[in-house]
């Protein structure tokens, strides 16, 4: 079942000579219960084209559908629900509030929205990241790996129907960057989710069942170009 859909999408900055075509009449899909990567360059769009996806940013031209509803059509207000209902966010800057305890990070979503992750399931939650010993600390007492693990439960907390990420794993150390990977695939399959991630870390694309590129704005399906016989992993390494 098909839960994002972008139709013809485009995004430019500034004006005249100075313009830049960020996205560049983008057409993409996504399906439920897939775990997608966007690799590519900096600068070639792939944190533009997050932001739009989540609604951060509205597209100059094109659709972005979510659950069949185009949210480029609605207000402010409708968008930042859709957010609230649908979408986890896990940026590179873990955006923790920093008069808030961990705990706290998470009751704090239990006041806005309803459907969040049962008791037990959020302690499984924190003991698969490595963060069980740290709900009563504030965001300065962690360093830069725990805080995006934190801001990683944050995310998953909320039971959302798209999960988009930054460079999730940047901070992290190999071992803990696959143990993160591994649980995004678990909770995309199990809860029949779709997560989009931004990297550029080619180590980690074996998890993901699809691979697209971003070069000047503009996507490409790469995942096909691997071959059957040879590690996609590799394959991305080696361009």
């Amino acid at each position: 079942m098909t839960v994002l859909k972008l139709i013809g999408v485009k995004k430019s900055f500034g004006t005249g000579h100075k313009k830049v075509d960020a996205l560049k009449e983008l057409n993409f899909t996504a399906d439920r219960g897939k775990l997608i990567a966007i690799i590519g360059p900096s600068g070639s769009g792939k944190s533009t084209f997050l932001t739009v996806v989540g609604g951060l940013l509205t597209p100059n031209a094109g659709k972005v559908i979510i659950n069949g509803e185009n949210i480029t059509e609605m207000s402010e207000r409708q968008r930042s629900n859709i957010r609230l209902k649908e979408i986890g966010f896990i940026l590179q800057a873990s955006n923790l509030i920093p008069f808030l305890t961990v705990a706290d990070q998470l009751k704090l979503l239990d006041k806005v929205k309803k459907g969040n992750m049962s008791k037990a399931d959020l302690e499984r939650l924190f003991i698969d990241l490595g963060i069980e010993e740290l709900r009563n600390k504030y965001p300065s007492d962690l360093s830069g790996g725990e805080r995006q693990r934190v801001a990683i439960a944050k995310a998953l907390y909320s039971n959302p129907t798209i999960i988009l990420a930054d460079e999730p794993t940047a901070s992290l150390d190999s071992n803990r960057a696959f143990e993160v990977m591994e649980l995004l695939s678990s909770v995309t399959k199990n809860k029949n989710t779709t997560s989009i991630v931004v990297t550029h870390d080619t180590r980690l694309t074996r998890y993901f069942d699809k691979v697209y590129r971003m070069t000047d704005g503009v996507l490409e399906d790469v995942t096909e170009q691997m071959g059957e016989n040879t590690s996609l992993e590799h394959k991305l390494a080696a361009q």
